[in-house]
């Protein structure tokens, strides 16, 4: 920059001519540069925000670009390095106790559209739709000719499907190779197997994640690679199963029921050999959860874990056994069942009258609500409320299945005098059939608690003893003489010896506004053979109706009795169980020699 001088002679000279002093030159010009380098300082600050305003205007607008796109369309093809390097643990088998194929992985492909690359959308649309009828044309047409670069069309496909596909013959249509899990035998143990789903997915892979049941329980051991590809062992029996789900199937239409469950047990090892809960669905293609409606309605709810109800008159044998357990009565004590029994406002009844007293085996065989009622005055609340803690009652089970935490009891607020005469009798106090099966297996095993497992035992899993030999001995023998001489007639199947328990209790209503007379809980805890019991049978029927005769009949005595005894008839042959024959009697016959 070239500096002017501050007095520059020529103006000097002209400031004396005119009289002027010199120095004002000097002020002047100094005056000048400074205004002239201020100028200059304005215009280079303006320029660079001027500058930087551009650049964050583009950046911004990139930004906001490609939000958009993100927004209108689905993310783009992932790169196959990401898909397959993340995601490389294959799905362990689940199999039976016998080694059977419950679940397994099945190689099959995904079908994605990249609309750029296509040469003829329309006619694509038209065939796909064709392919795939739940899908319209009119929708994938407007997909292939918009915006978007990529979009799913399917995740699963199967070889007919593919082979469909690839006769369209668009180069916009493209597969890629993918693994799912596959249940071979359909319907079978959907409960107990619950179902899987994908996680991370790309076009060359996805992970495969447990969504409920022992898949979701155990789907950390299932894509565990340490485990190297090692099945998961349950304790399910698939034979078994297939025959308990038949009949009970059978039976739900039969009684008219809206749903049901059963649960076989092992009374030594807690194994459960069989689960099934209905309405089922298949876990190949697993139904969306409800969203509106009563929950236990859907064909996901499992009745057998996660269903609470008030179980009846199963429970009648829990408070005799305790009474006997504490000495306070034996099997022929005489009880007090002239009713009905008053206890403030609310009234003890009978459902038929067995006259003014009952031994306190007859109190099981005939089912006397009174006759429990008195027993029940003599053990107490706090004696009550410990026993049926020991048993498993105050907290839920610990099967393994993602949705058993769901099915925790419900017990009295306050719980009073009259809760537990009422719960004596399986009133009051709501718990899943699943929970009755352990408790019951307390009494077929001798006394001592087992906990209930999907997983295959090696042996015998005894817990704490929650009663004496003796004790359960005298209450297996009432619960044989309830199929022989009392409520569960029709539970005898020639060869084995079944003891049992029925129960039939009011469904309550849904605004908690009392019971309804119509509606009930049938359910028939059984044991076999009675003598020396190894597995324990709870069958639960949801609004059980009969109507074989001139009069509904509702009571388990008439509904889950039969089913459970058909049950019986058609798996014992299938544990190994042979049937017991008692030898002919030889009457009026002499033997000779020669």
């Amino acid at each position: 920059m070239i500096r002017t001088p501050l007095r520059p002679l020529a103006r000097i000279l002209d400031a004396r001519s005119r009289g002027e002093n010199p120095d004002a030159i000097e002020r002047e010009n100094i005056r000048l540069r400074h205004e002239e380098m201020r100028d200059r300082s304005r215009l280079r600050a303006e320029g660079r925000l001027l500058m930087l305003g551009v650049f964050f205007f583009c950046a911004f607008s990139v930004v906001g670009l490609r939000m958009g796109a993100l927004s209108a369309s689905e993310p783009s093809e992932p790169r196959a390095s990401a898909a397959g390097a993340s995601i490389v643990a294959q799905r362990a088998d689940i199999v039976d106790r016998q080694g059977r194929i419950l679940a397994t992985n099945l190689e099959t492909y995904s079908l994605y559209a990249q609309p750029p690359q296509m040469i003829n959308p329309e006619r694509a649309a038209t065939e796909l739709a064709r392919v795939f009828p739940e899908l319209k044309a009119e929708d994938l047409l407007e997909d292939f000719t918009g915006k978007r670069k990529f979009l799913w069309i399917r995740k699963k496909l199967s070889p007919e499907q593919k082979q469909a596909v690839h006769d369209i013959g668009d180069p916009g249509l493209m597969f890629g190779p993918r693994e799912m899990r596959l249940y071979p035998n359909g319907r079978l143990a959907a409960h107990v197997l619950g179902g899987a789903s994908f996680g991370r997915e790309g076009v060359h892979a996805a992970e495969v994640i447990g969504v409920a049941g022992v898949e979701r329980q155990f789907d950390d051991r299932l894509r565990d690679p340490a485990q190297d590809g090692k099945p998961l062992e349950l304790s399910l029996d698939l034979s078994v199963q297939a025959a308990a789900e038949q009949v009970l199937y059978g039976g739900m239409k039969l009684m008219n029921a809206k749903g049901a469950a059963a649960v076989l047990m092992d009374v030594h090892t807690g194994e459960i050999i069989s689960l099934v809960s209905l309405p089922d669905f298949d876990p190949n293609d697993r139904p969306r959860p409800a969203t509106e409606g009563d929950a236990s309605d859907s064909p996901l709810f499992n009745r057998a874990v996660q269903g609470v109800y008030e179980l009846g008159s199963t429970f009648k044998i829990f408070a005799v056994a305790q009474a006997m357990e504490l000495g306070l009565v034996n099997p022929d004590t005489l009880i007090n069942t002239k009713g009905p029994l008053q206890w403030g406002r609310h009234r003890i009844r009978d459902f038929h009258n067995y006259g003014s007293e009952l031994s306190i085996t007859k109190v099981i065989v005939k089912s006397s609500n009174i006759g429990t009622a008195r027993v029940a005055q003599m053990i107490g609340v706090a004696r009550q409320k410990e026993f049926l803690r020991s048993l498993g009652l105050f907290e839920p089970t610990h099967v393994e299945m993602s949705e058993a935490r769901a099915g925790k009891p419900l017990l009295p607020p306050n719980w009073s005098e009259l809760s537990t005469m009422t719960i004596s009798y399986g009133h009051g106090l709501s718990a899943t059939p699943m929970h009755l099966a352990a408790g019951y297996a307390a009494i077929a095993n001798g006394g001592t608690k087992v906990e209930p497992t999907l997983l295959k035992q090696s042996g015998p899993q005894y817990g704490p003893r929650v009663m004496s030999e003796n004790t359960a001995a005298a209450a297996r023998t009432m619960l044989r003489k309830v199929v022989t001489e009392g409520t569960a007639s029709f539970g005898e199947v020639a060869g084995y010896a079944v003891g049992g328990k029925t129960g039939t209790a009011d469904k309550p209503k849904e605004n908690g506004g009392g019971y309804y007379k119509d509606k009930v809980i049938a359910t028939f805890a059984s044991m076999f053979p009675a003598h020396d019991p190894k597995y324990v049978l709870i069958v639960t029927l949801d609004e059980p109706v009969e109507t074989s005769g001139a009069q509904p009949r509702r009571t388990a005595g008439w509904t889950a009795v039969p089913v459970a005894a058909e049950m019986i008839r058609r798996v014992a042959p299938l544990l190994g169980m042979h049937p017991e024959i008692e030898p002919a009697q030889l009457a009026d016959i002499t033997l000779t020699s020669n």
